[in-house]
């Protein structure tokens, strides 16, 4: 029997969409072949990407007719989940990214984005909910939760080993977020800017890279931490296991969040975590019991509460292994990825079977 073919449309360099093909070459034996839109989705970039999406049905047609897949799947509902569904392949598989994929709320695009995400919503025979958060947006929008799979992707267990540093002598903290606003960057060096202040020895990893890379230097020098702060840049995905090992402490301060990899990822190798209070996050940390959630856009709070984690050794020592146990519960890639596989591999059968 040949193997059963999928049509990805989805950007295929981020690290979410290369563990969901990854996870179904490997436990689905599945062919996977991929497009994507080539303009950017940020800033001024937008209205030009628009216009690239109107053009793009006709050339993912072409594919359809050159490959002939065998299902179609698609990250975010406003974009890759709108042409998935207009492809006219069956079975159609959609994965909304974050809480909406509504976002920015403000955008003047925002009615169009409702519209076309309604229509993904009505055609697709599956829809992915990567967490509870994403769940309750799809209840909001009156979808069909028949066809509604929640389940995280989870992350590769055998990269992400638990070290238990024993070193707690000083924060030895890491932020593994690309570096554009929304993450603010800036507010977690402004924190540790105070926490410099209270004389606690630190040492800060930032890993990733992105328009805000230059400001945030700039900034670290300003504040006078740039010998405690490391910009280590863009590296290979299957290198960040050997820098969340050495940490002991995991900073993320979006302003939105979805379901978080990265997090996931900190807590299997033993990083304790501090992030910011919102659904996303609530999902999977409870406040100062695995983790510690922190406001928004407030540097004097997330410094508190850094200095509170430092202090409570007892507590985070407590916590860590918890969250491992938990990460190997919920969100391992062996198991949920298998899950998905078999499940795509019942659709095809389903459809063939009706055609």
């Amino acid at each position: 029997m040949s193997k059963k073919r999928i049509l990805f449309l989805g950007e295929t360099y981020r690290a979410d969409a290369i563990t969901w093909m990854n996870g179904l070459r490997e436990f689905g034996d599945f062919e996977i072949v991929t497009w994507e839109l080539k303009t950017s989705s940020n800033g001024f970039h937008r209205i030009k990407r628009l216009f690239e999406l109107t053009k793009a049905i006709l050339t993912i047609k072409s594919i359809i007719k050159k490959y002939n897949p065998d299902m179609v799947i698609a990250e975010r509902t406003t974009s890759y989940g709108y042409l998935a569904a207009l492809s006219g392949i069956k079975p159609i598989v959609i994965a909304q990214q974050g809480i909406t994929d509504l976002w920015p709320h403000n955008s003047p695009l925002y009615i169009l984005k409702k519209i076309l995400q309604d229509y993904a919503f009505k055609k697709a025979d599956l829809i992915h909910a990567w967490g509870d958060v994403m769940e309750n947006h799809m209840k909001e929008s009156n979808v069909d939760m028949s066809k509604v799979m929640v389940l995280p992707k989870g992350i590769n267990l055998d990269y992400f080993e638990f070290k238990n540093s024993d070193d707690d002598t000083m924060i030895d903290a890491i932020v593994t977020r690309v570096l554009r606003p929304e993450y603010q960057h800036d507010l977690v060096l402004k924190a540790f800017s105070i926490v410099k202040q209270k004389n606690i020895r630190f040492k800060l990893t930032i890993i990733g890279d992105g328009t805000e890379l230059k400001k945030l230097k700039s900034l670290a020098k300003e504040l006078g931490i740039e010998n405690e702060v490391i910009f280590v840049g863009k590296i290979d995905n299957n290198d960040i296991p050997k820098f969340l090992e050495k940490a002991n402490f995991y900073i993320s301060t979006p302003t939105t969040e979805g379901v978080s990899s990265s997090l996931f990822e900190a807590m299997a190798c033993g990083c304790f975590p501090i992030v910011s209070d919102l659904p996303g996050n609530r999902s999977w940390i409870q406040q100062k019991v695995n983790g510690i959630l922190v406001t928004i856009e407030n540097e004097f709070n997330l410094a508190e509460e850094i200095e509170w984690a430092f202090q409570n050794n007892d507590f985070t020592k407590k916590a860590i292994p918890e969250n491992r146990k938990f990460v190997e519960e919920h969100a391992n890639y062996k198991i949920n990825m298998k899950k998905i596989a078999t499940t795509y591999h019942d659709l095809i059968k389903s459809k063939s079977t009706t055609e």
